[in-house]
């Protein structure tokens, strides 16, 4: 198995320093080379990611990547900052899903800003699209209004696009990520303001009908991050029983709670699609 090697800016070198490690602590056998990206590949070949660098990763089986980044590089014309390196890799690569899991193990439980019972026995999985949408649209960049406001007056813009197929195949990653949990999905989005993710629900909710075991819910993004902060416990307790609108809810003692908890789960998985959120139910013992 061969793995790129990519440290990339500050903290990156570090922690990939410490990830080689382990990795030669495993009884397997690894082929690792080393290249520059990010700011470090900018200072020695005036490119966050040089063409060897990109041919090393299309190359590899699997890139350890660090992290890329530096506030001197902020001047920079875009196509030249650190981070490009990043979207270049996800292009190229075709990575359209990342997987981010988040657990917080009791051990951690004091560490966090969050009260205990609120972060206590946390399961996360977050499923974030990689390719599409206002990351990659067209056209963009900056103009002089022709409309608006302020016509006549220079204005910058993206360009906000999805299409069916690249919807499709993340609302895959997303249930049969669930298949592997609890069997339940919620999507999140911003439909009542966006069209793209009015369009993202009607595609995720055709694509739910391949998955008769999963449960699929929607919420709206800005409520959903506001649940997951204020009470994780009930964040989604709504319209699992999808015809009559009511909730179904189960009594239950949590080991590490001194009072009843009334709600479907303690946690969810989360799959994102930068502002559009799926959460599933995680892998909790009650």
């Amino acid at each position: 198995m061969k793995i790129a090697i990519l440290p990339g800016d500050g903290i990156g070198t570090e922690i990939v320093a410490e990830a080689i490690k382990v990795l030669k602590v495993l009884d397997l056998s690894f082929e690792m080379e080393t290249a520059l990206v990010g700011g470090a590949a900018y200072e020695a070949h005036g490119h966050p990611l040089p063409p060897a660098t990109l041919e090393l990763a299309k190359a590899s089986d699997a890139v350890l990547f660090g992290a890329v980044g530096d506030w001197k590089y902020d001047s920079l014309d875009r196509p030249l900052r650190p981070e490009q390196a990043i979207l270049g890799l996800r292009k190229n690569l075709s990575l359209f899903a990342n997987f981010r899991p988040a657990i917080c193990y009791e051990q951690l439980v004091s560490a966090s800003s969050l009260k205990p019972e609120l972060v206590s026995g946390l399961d996360i999985l977050i499923i974030r699209e990689l390719t599409g949408d206002i990351y990659f649209g067209q056209p963009r960049g900056r103009r002089v209004a022709t409309d608006g406001h302020f016509p006549g007056t220079q204005e910058a813009f993206d360009t906000m696009r999805y299409s069916k197929p690249e919807i499709e195949r993340i609302a895959h990653v997303a249930f049969q990520a669930a298949r592997k949990r609890n069997k339940k999905v919620t999507s999140v989005d911003k439909s009542n303001v966006l069209e793209t993710f009015q369009f993202w629900k009607d595609v995720v909710t055709e694509v739910h009908a391949q998955y008769p075991d999963v449960a699929l819910d929607h919420m709206y993004v800005d409520n959903a991050a506001m649940q997951l902060v204020l009470n994780r416990h009930v964040a989604i307790c709504f319209t699992q029983c999808k015809k009559s609108r009511l909730v179904r809810t189960q009594s239950w003692q949590c080991p590490r709670h001194r009072r009843q908890k009334y709600c479907q789960s303690i946690g969810y998985n989360i799959v994102c699609c930068h502002d559009v959120t799926f959460f599933t139910q995680p892998n909790l013992r009650r």
